[in-house]
């Protein structure tokens, strides 16, 4: 009987070690896969090779970066993986080439696609973009740019502790994917800098952007077609364009925008807020179920905004008025100044007005005064106090 029993202790001891063993993810080192950390040596394959073998892998695995500058090629990173957790851990900066012609033309940088439970933790993205900007700015013909980093039909994504820098275009794109987490995100862009959208999400749902930072020069967040049950919190965005949902009601038939909570942000110098833009043409699409909740404004262009007549150079848009519906959009505890007069201004739709407008203790100031609002199809209500006074 001792015999047994050590025999089955032994038979046991050994299962436990190949089940743990199988949970601590095996490590893929770029170095040891010939990447060079100098900034010059291209090190696009050896991501490539790790991304091989940690999606080939029936465990668990990691992808590791190590302090340094890597110079990245465009890369694509496919699923379906054998495992559904795979970490790239980065301790260094992933560098874009910088002759913007290279990636200029092929939409995106970094893109995943297809992927369930990647995380990427820490890490730089220096997306090298300063030469398209100012090419773009000298009205030569440039290329549009690309994506730093994007996510397309992908779920469980974690993107924590990185930051993107300079990108060409959108900083970090989430398009049709479900359950995504952004936190400790930081993006960093001039002002000056077109078409630098911070985060991107449509088509999506379950995305949450918690505690991060976003400089740039256009919308911090931008909100697509298609995107529901969208969480943001405790967000410091500026200089930019705001938080904004839109530009919707594009094309005819479109995916409508729902559930969506703005939590603790605070807008340093931007152009806008809190901004919902839609275009002046017929659309299915719609807006509903949307709180913004302790909002601090300081020397924001528009804080509140919801505009129905976006049309950009008066392109295929006169003439017409909005099919997107807007409709039960929450405004509560918004503090703070606007750098013009008029602080809240709602430009809705002739045939679609908005309704369930809610204004609960908003106080903005322009110049030391009570700021102005202006209401064109729009209906709600107010309570607490609502300075400037409601035009609902």
């Amino acid at each position: 009987n001792m015999v047994k029993h050590i025999s089955l202790l032994v038979v046991a001891l050994v299962l436990n070690f190949f089940t743990t063993s199988l949970a601590i993810p095996v490590t893929y080192n770029v170095l040891s896969l010939g990447a060079k950390p100098d900034g010059k040596t291209d090190s696009t394959k050896s991501l490539i090779s790790a991304w091989a073998a940690a999606c080939g892998s029936p465990r668990p695995a990691k992808i590791y970066v190590p302090p340094g500058r890597y110079l990245v090629q465009q890369v694509h990173f496919r699923g379906v993986c054998q495992n559904k957790a795979i970490t790239f851990g980065i301790d260094g900066t992933l560098v874009a080439p910088s002759d913007y012609n290279v990636l200029g033309s092929v939409g995106n940088w970094i893109l995943f696609e297809g992927v369930n439970g990647v995380t990427i933790s820490g890490g730089i993205l220096d997306g090298q973009g300063t030469g398209l900007w100012a090419c773009k700015a000298s009205s030569k013909l440039c290329p549009s740019g690309a994506t730093t980093l994007g996510f397309v039909n992908s779920n469980n994504v974690v993107i924590s502790g990185l930051t993107s820098l300079n990108s060409q275009m959108f900083h970090i794109v989430i398009n049709g994917c479900r359950n995504a987490k952004l936190q400790g995100v930081k993006v960093v862009a001039s002002g000056t800098s077109p078409n630098t959208d911070g985060i991107h999400v449509q088509l999506s749902s379950g995305v949450t952007i918690l505690r991060s930072k976003i400089s740039t020069g256009d919308d911090c967040v931008s909100i697509g077609p298609g995107t529901a049950n969208l969480w943001i919190g405790k967000v410091v965005c500026g200089p930019g364009h705001g938080i904004s949902i839109g530009s919707l009601g594009k094309d005819l038939q479109e995916a409508g925008v729902q559930n969506v909570t703005i939590k603790t942000a605070t807008f340093k110098g931007t152009q806008n807020g809190v901004r919902i833009k839609a275009w002046g043409r017929p659309s299915s699409g719609f807006v509903q179920g949307v709180l913004f909740q302790h909002v601090v404004m300081i020397n924001v262009q528009n804080p509140i905004v919801i505009d129905q007549n976006y049309c950009p150079r008066n392109l295929n848009c006169p003439g017409q008025v909005s099919g997107v519906k807007v409709r039960d959009v929450t405004y509560q505890d918004i503090h703070g100044t606007s750098a013009t007069q008029v602080a809240v201004k709602f430009d809705c739709s002739r045939n679609n007005p908005c309704s369930g407008i809610r204004l609960e203790d908003v106080k903005l100031t322009y110049q030391n005064h009570p700021a102005a609002a202006s209401c064109a199809n729009a209906g709600g209500s107010s309570s607490g106090l609502v300075e400037p006074t409601s035009c609902l």
